[in-house]
Parts: structure tokens; C-alpha cells; sequence
């Protein structure tokens, strides 16, 4: 959406509409979640008793938690993309930007899929480049992280493609405070990077109703799981999906994707008092565009690095590689999203587990 690629009507869609009759849907704030009387307390008196709790309230975004993030120059010169009225108006503000130094900073971690602040990176080298003012534009990519990435293996793919770019890298920078008068991010070790154009991703915390409800959540508000059966370590009868898992994985959808089919064949198994299935893998799986209609595709685990080869077999689209042919995988993604994945409808061979047909090994 900042690069006008994608517009809100297209990507913001009807809830009860996704779902299968016979799903009773209610809408409405959660005040606390009783775990002793396994009852999810509604704004309105509303009760709700259960024999399985699934949590998939999301990550929520926590941009007041920074000092002067919101204050004077917010949705001026300073936006983050990680929502809708942000991403609307950073598209405004890259259509007037002319030149100068633009700074994208992740705040800290964890946050909602850690390649997307790559992506932005790499598609503003391709929109000022198109706009023909790239030579004006000085790119700054700030992460906490000591590399561009997490993983090594695609950390040097990616921290490659930023160098190719000319897209400077500052490590192990945690955003402390944002002078948006001045044009200054400042780091808790006070080291100060300069911007006419920041764009924050902000601190992520769990929902807000999990801080209120004792037991459910850790610090953050994410809700401890085991890694690999998905469930709750000191209530049973809880479970958690997607970003509001405190898992080891990436905050990524493709995760609670594959985390689903795991948590499904578990809430039957826990129903009938069967043993869990601990075979969720952390299996992920993220499309990242650089730009000129090419992307880059990784897939791993918990345990298991990016490896280069195709997905998802040997005759599938290359890994670790850019490439046309994954730029369009990106894109009919969107569709099969709400036609096939969402409705519940599997795709052909791509399971929970990560598949090693068509990976290749790196050299020890």
C-alpha cells in the first residue's frame, strides 16, 4: 500500500463472512479470561464458558511505549506501514518525498512478520529508482538484530541484496526514543541516526485483555505454549495459535498456517483424553519482494536453517534465490489466501511439516 501496489478495499474484508455455517460468531471486547472457571468474560456481562480455549488474538501494536514516537512529527515525516492508517499515509508521503535520507527502524523484538520491514526496504529502492530520484535518496535499514536477519543462511542472502542496493545497515540498534522535530532516532545506547523520513515498526505486545487475566500470559501479554503440541503449560484446557503464541517462530501467518493443522488434530485428541501430537515443526514460510517484480522465497523450522533448492518439491519455486517466478507465487498468494486457506482448503503436497524433497544441504 505505501508504494500504491495495493489498495484498502482490496485487502480489508468482512470477518462472519469467512465462516463455515454453524460457527456462532460474537463481537465484542474481551475484559478477562477466568481460567480457575474456564469462562472468557465479554464487555456487556457477556459469559462464555469452555472446555478448550484457543487464543488467536494477534499481536497488538504498542507505538506509546517508545518515548516521543507519537508526539510531534508522527504522520508527518514519521509513520510506521503496520496499519492501515499508517500505510495510507506513508503513501502520501512518498508521493511528495523528494530526496533525503529515509530510515527504516524496527523498534525491537518480536514483531509481525520480520521480513516485511526488509520488503519495505527493498521496494523503496525500486519505487525511488522508478520515480527517477534515487540518487537523492540516502537508505538506512536500523535493526536490533546484530544482521540483517535472524537465520545466518538468510541473513546472507538478504543482508547481500541490502548491500546490492546500497542500502546501509546499522545492527544492534534498539529505537529508544524518536526526535521527530530534530529528525533523530536514538538508540538506548544513545547512538543517534538522522532522518527527513522514518518509518517505524513499533513495539508488539500481546492483547491488551491478556495482561488482565492472571495466568494466561507472560510478560509481553503472548501466551506461553509448548513449541510443538501448541498447548498451555499449567492449563490443559488452553491453547494458542498464530501471533499470540509465545512459540520460538516467527510472528508470520504461514506459521499459524501450518500451526493449525497441529492444533486441530490436538483439541480432538485432548477432547478424548488421547496424548498430544508434539509435531509442530515452527515451520515457516515467507515471500519476501525485492523489487522489479522479483522476490526471494525461505522456508525452515524451529531447528532447520533456509536451505536453497525449490519448494515445494524438487520441481517447485527456487529458495534463496530471486526470481520472477516467486514474484508471481507472491502474488496469486493473496488469492489463494481468501479462496482456499482461509475457507480450510489445504493446498496439494504443502503440510504442517517442512518438506526436504527439492532442499539442498549446505556444506558443513
Amino acid at each position: 500500500m505505501p508504494f500504491g501496489l495495493a489498495q484498502p478495499e482490496h485487502l480489508v474484508r468482512s470477518r462472519p463472512r469467512q465462516l463455515h455455517d454453524g460457527i456462532d460468531y460474537k463481537q465484542a471486547r474481551i475484559e478477562r479470561v477466568d481460567l480457575a472457571a474456564r469462562t472468557v468474560h465479554l464487555v456487556g456481562g457477556i459469559r462464555l464458558t469452555y472446555d478448550v480455549l484457543v487464543v488467536a488474538s494477534g499481536a497488538a501494536l504498542l507505538p506509546e511505549e517508545t518515548e516521543r514516537l507519537i508526539g510531534e512529527g508522527w504522520g508527518e515525516k514519521v509513520f510506521t506501514f503496520y496499519d492501515l492508517p499508517g500505510a495510507v499515509g506513508l503513501n502520501d508521503a512518498l508521493e511528495r518525498f523528494e530526496g533525503g535520507r529515509v530510515v527504516v527502524n524496527v523498534a525491537d523484538l518480536p514483531i509481525k512478520c520480520p521480513v516485511a520491514p526488509l520488503e519495505f526496504a527493498f521496494l523503496a529502492d525500486w519505487y525511488f529508482q522508478r520515480r527517477g530520484i534515487r540518487d537523492r535518496v540516502r537508505l538506512t535499514y536500523a535493526t536490533p538484530l546484530d544482521a540483517a536477519f535472524t537465520r545466518p543462511v538468510a541473513d546472507k542472502a538478504l543482508g547481500g541484496l541490502l548491500a546490492e542496493k546500497g542500502i546501509e545497515l546499522v545492527t544492534e540498534f534498539t529505537l529508544g526514543e524518536v526526535d521527530g522535530k530534530g529528525g533523530l532516532l536514538v538508540s538506548y545506547d544513545e547512538r543517534e541516526v538522522p532522518f527527513d523520513l522514518a518509518v517505524v515498526v513499533p513495539l508488539h505486545g500481546g492483547a491488551e485483555y491478556v495482561g488482565r487475566s492472571p495466568g494466561l500470559g507472560d510478560e509481553l501479554g503472548f501466551i506461553p505454549v509448548d513449541p510443538h503440541t501448541l498447548q498451555h503449560p499449567d492449563h490443559p484446557g488452553v491453547f494458542a495459535i498464530g501471533d499470540a503464541a509465545g512459540l520460538p517462530a516467527s510472528k508470520a501467518g504461514s506459521v499459524a498456517h501450518f500451526a493449525g493443522e497441529v492444533l486441530t488434530h490436538n483439541i480432538d485428541r485432548f477432547l478424548a483424553g488421547q496424548p498430544l501430537d508434539a509435531s509442530f515443526d515452527g515451520h515457516t514460510n515467507c515471500f519476501v519482494e525485492t523489487g522489479f517484480h522479483k522476490a526471494l522465497l525461505i522456508d525452515f523450522t524451529y531447528d532447520t536453517e533456509p536451505l536453497p533448492g525449490h519448494f515445494p518439491a524438487a520441481f517447485g519455486l527456487p529458495l534463496l534465490k530471486e526470481s520472477h517466478a516467486n514474484h508471481l507465487g507472491k502474488l496469486a498468494f493473496e488469492w489463494l489466501y481468501w479462496h482456499s486457506l482461509l475457507p480450510g482448503r489445504e493446498l496439494p503436497g504443502v503440510g504442517s511439516a517442512m518438506p526436504e524433497c527439492g532442499k539442498n544441504p549446505i556444506p558443513a
